[in-house]
């Protein structure tokens, strides 16, 4: 099976610096399991490495996009996958470094996503389409339609969603899927919608399905390491990096690629960083509000991260408070390596 390494936790912890210590003794090249570093002139509020940092370590998956594509979980995939045989050819160990867990728990069980296919292609010839969970068949006007002879399910959702809110679908989930209603905040409003379209769609429970995938063998032989370190710790090195992207001139980043077409509406001006100095931008915000939200939202990011790392069990967890310097924490992991080889 192919060795792999993945170095992950919350933003900030330190991944960047551990990842390049541990490539360089294991001879390892980088693979990006950012969501955001992989769009080209997003630099300073994704926090990129420059190449003058990446001391002679090569890396993947940072600068492949442009900002109006589209990279989501499936993208990644397909592109991890190939940089994982590109990078073992070359008799190299390949590290998966960065914060999207979900990305990286999608890689490393190589979780099918065709059956979650969309069915943004349905013309209306299904009845199914056009009904609504809660039993009323959904009107074209409702559907926002504009007059075309049906629509899709998904949009008959966020119609309903429009007319009576999250909650309400939430409730609706709970009637179909308590587990996944559980798992899913109220608040949620594409994941809520995405559990009832995958009931729609398969007949089935999203919960269920879920827990099926996390069951499945994966291709590969990983070490999983989680960086923790202590909350206090974690949240002044966010604020300090915050500052810095400031320092560093995120406000003019952001003003460049918004004349450049970039709109706030696109997935990847939805990034931390860049949706909150758009907001200023866009005049809704005052700077120092904005700056003051980017802290709280990346805090509030971070402790996500590691309520999401702590649902699975297959991960190291390394509390980085115990080590002088990157390198010491480096040798552990490398220490752990060769005694679990």
């Amino acid at each position: 099976m192919q060795p792999l390494v993945i170095i992950t936790g919350p933003t900030a912890v330190g991944k960047t610096a551990i990842s390049l210590k541990l490539a360089q003794r294991i001879g390892g090249e980088i693979i990006s399991a950012d969501s955001m570093q992989v769009y080209r002139g997003m630099d300073i509020g994704t926090a990129k490495i420059k190449v003058a940092e990446m001391q002679g370590i090569r890396h993947h998956l940072i600068d492949v996009l442009e900002p109006d594509e589209t990279f989501h979980v499936v993208t990644f995939q397909k592109l991890a996958k190939a940089c994982i045989r590109d990078v073992a050819q070359r008799g190299k160990i390949p590290i998966i470094a960065g914060g999207t867990g979900f990305y990286i728990q999608a890689l490393l069980y190589d979780v099918n996503f065709q059956e979650e296919s969309i069915d943004e292609d349905n013309n209306g010839g299904d009845d199914k389409s056009l009904r609504r969970p809660d039993g009323f068949v959904v009107s074209q006007n409702e559907a926002g339609s504009g007059g075309s002879s049906g629509c899709t399910y998904r949009q008959g959702l966020e119609a309903l969603e429009r007319e009576k809110g999250t909650g309400y679908l939430h409730d609706l989930l709970k009637q179909i899927d308590p587990k996944a209603a559980e798992a899913i905040h109220a608040n949620n409003r594409k994941r809520v919608i995405r559990a009832l379209e995958y009931h729609h769609q398969t007949g089935g429970l999203i919960s269920a399905h879920n827990e099926r995938e996390r069951k499945r063998e994966s291709p590969y032989r990983f070490a999983y390491f989680v960086l923790d370190e202590e909350r206090e710790k974690i949240y002044a090195k966010i604020n300090r990096r915050v500052d810095d992207m400031i320092d560093a001139g995120l406000l003019d980043e952001v003003k460049r690629l918004k004349d450049s077409g970039f709109g706030r509406e696109m997935v990847s001006m939805q990034g931390l960083g860049y949706k909150e100095i758009f907001a200023y931008l866009d005049g809704e915000t005052t700077y120092e509000d904005a700056i003051t939200l980017l802290k709280r939202d990346t805090r509030r990011f971070a402790k996500r991260q590691l309520t999401w790392f702590r649902r699975y069990d297959s991960m190291k967890w390394f509390d980085l408070s115990g080590y002088e310097n990157d390198g010491a924490a480096a040798e552990d992991i490398i220490r752990w390596l060769r005694e679990k080889k």
